[in-house]
């Protein structure tokens, strides 16, 4: 294979220039004898997606390493020295477990820090979420988390956060973006300027597990926290350094570490994936769970953000919930618990994304609290937060994973959720009940949806293609019927166009652009087709939903939706 693309030609010639250090010099002439992996490395730059930039490690355009995370940091740089002239600007930086995470903070504080600009920079390892409350905690103009979430060892990434603690939205998101493209790599300060970092620990973590337990406690009781068995894992990720701590500092004293996860290591040596929405990566915790008689196993990812849990069920089997699951019974409990102990004043209100389940909008009106949807990722979610500033947050999530337990953190949290879902196994067996019967409960109250995810890996550039090929022709040829029902609406997020397919008359979606497609069918099923912002995936959600009477018929009229699910699976090819 012999590269003839001038432009990837010109960014491996460029690369080779002394504007780059020996060491990268050296392993790009390697790579001059593997062009398909020099072409994967150069072929475009990376961008930013849902949650940031993320990619595999190495040398090249297309990969993260101290020259594109300089050259994002130097743009960023020159963005809020130009929006904040008259102050003193502030960033904070966190990192993950990942490989080489500690020395590209540390680049990336140095460029900071050569802007003129003071940086907060954490000691060692901390979850995401504690990065977004540090941001608003030191009154920080920005803030900086080395991470690449799930993904796999190879991966590392960089999240942008603002003052509001939030990951970047629109404007900011395009005019950095725009300020990081007018840039040389000759542009970035690399020269550090020591005095502006400072190193933060203790004097943070303490406070952030303090609000984690103030909002996170709600009704149990202290007998109820004993009379309850906890099994948590970190899957070698960065949770180990807050989770613990807060479930002690909130009463819970029943908690089992799975030891040999307990480690952070970026290589995440027990696991296929460091993924709880995977099955697979709790399966350690689910034996521990076993050997100690548990009543919930918890499993966090890698920067603490999201959660996957798993709770006794109707017949004292351990059960793994998936995330839409986990989420309505948290978002039920919030609001019941704001209805009973607090009282509604009107203004409150709960979210979820486009692609989670309908299940969320139904409890909302139910209980009378507005409902908000936005496009996936936390990042739209903070963003209400922001933009309805006269209205209360009680709590929300999304399907994968996330979610969020009020506002004193801007992005998903873990470490607040894991408090929150131990709180409802406490209170509920205290009651004669449990966290999976409340959720047989709701679905014979509020209708049993059921949501299926579907995610195909296309790696590389033909991958890429294949992906923007696949909802090329998903939105030009949409599909008519699906499981022989008729699809009756199409949401476009690209063309922010909702089309009745009945009469062709169309509506406006009022929400910023996005590569999704969401197909209605006419018995309620929802089947959405958004490409992965992180990940060389396309991902299908899939919602379907029937009627519940009794809680007998549980197994029965799940057999029914799944039936349902894999013949849309089928009429789709996704099988």
């Amino acid at each position: 294979m012999q590269i003839t693309n001038s432009d990837i030609i010109a960014r491996v010639e460029e690369w080779l220039t002394p504007v780059f250090d020996k060491n990268t010099q050296l392993e790009i002439k390697k790579l001059l004898e593997k062009p398909q992996e020099l072409e994967e490395s150069f072929y475009k730059d990376l961008e930013f997606g849902t949650g940031g930039m993320r990619g595999i490690m190495g040398v090249g355009t297309n990969r993260i390493n101290k020259y594109t995370l300089g050259k994002s940091t130097q743009g960023l740089s020159n963005y809020v020295l130009n929006q904040f002239p008259n102050e003193q600007p502030k960033a904070v930086i966190a990192y993950d477990c990942r490989n080489n995470s500690a020395t590209l903070a540390q680049t990336v504080a140095d460029v900071f820090s050569a802007n003129g600009i003071k940086v907060y920079l954490f000691s060692d390892l901390r979850p995401t979420p504690e990065l977004s409350f540090a941001v608003k905690e030191l009154g920080c103009h920005c803030g900086i988390v080395l991470t690449a979430s799930h993904n796999p060892p190879e991966y590392n990434g960089y999240k942008v956060y603002w003052q509001d603690g939030g990951q970047l939205v629109p404007p900011q998101d395009q005019e950095i973006i725009s300020e990081i493209n007018s840039l040389k790599y000759s542009d970035i300060k690399f020269e550090a300027n020591s005095n502006l970092i400072k190193k933060i620990d203790a004097q943070i973590d303490d406070v952030f597990i303090e609000q984690s337990v103030r909002n996170g406690s709600f009704i149990a009781s202290q007998e109820a926290k004993d009379d309850i068995k906890i099994v948590f894992t970190s899957l070698h990720g960065t949770s180990i350094t807050a989770v613990p701590e807060t479930l002690e500092k909130a009463g819970y004293k029943n908690v089992y570490i799975v030891k040999e996860q307990a480690e952070p290591d970026g290589n995440f040596p027990t696991v296929k994936s460091p993924n709880p929405e995977e099955p697979e990566a709790l399966l350690m915790a689910m034996q521990l769970a076993k050997e100690v008689d548990a009543d919930i196993v918890i499993g966090t990812d890698p920067d603490c953000d999201r959660l996957g849990i798993a709770v006794r069920n109707d017949k004292g089997e351990l059960q793994l919930l998936n995330g839409n699951q986990t989420m309505i019974v948290m978002t039920w409990f919030l609001l019941d618990y704001y209805k009973n102990e607090k009282g509604f004043n009107g203004n409150e209100f709960i979210a979820s994304t486009i692609v989670s389940t309908p299940m969320m909008r139904t409890l909302s009106e139910a209980f009378g609290v507005a409902y908000k949807e936005v496009l996936t990722g936390f990042k739209w979610i903070a963003k209400l937060i922001k933009d309805y500033p006269e209205m209360h947050f009680i709590g929300g999530g999304e399907e994968s994973f996330g979610y969020m337990v009020g506002d004193f953190v801007r992005d998903k949290d873990a470490v607040t959720s894991t408090l929150l879902a131990c709180e409802i196994v406490a209170h509920t067996k205290a009651n004669h009940s449990s966290f999976y019967s409340t959720l047989l409960h709701l679905y014979t109250t509020h209708g049993f949806y059921k949501e299926s995810l579907v995610s195909l890996v296309k790696q590389g550039i033909d991958g890429a293609a294949e992906i923007k090929q696949t909802m090329v022709t998903l939105r030009n040829t949409p599909p008519e019927y699906i499981n022989n029902e008729k699809v009756v609406l199409i949401e476009d997020y690209q063309t922010s166009l909702a089309i009745n397919t009945q009469d062709q008359s169309e509506t406006i979606i009022d929400t910023p652009k996005s590569n999704v497609l969401i197909f209605y069918t006419e018995s309620g099923s929802k089947i959405a087709a958004r490409p992965s912002g992180t990940e060389p995936k396309i991902k299908f959600y899939i919602s379907v939903q029937d009627t519940l009477n009794k809680i007998s018929d549980f197994d029965l009229v799940q057999q029914r939706l799944d039936n349902k699910i894999e013949t849309i699976k089928k009429d789709l090819k996704l099988n």
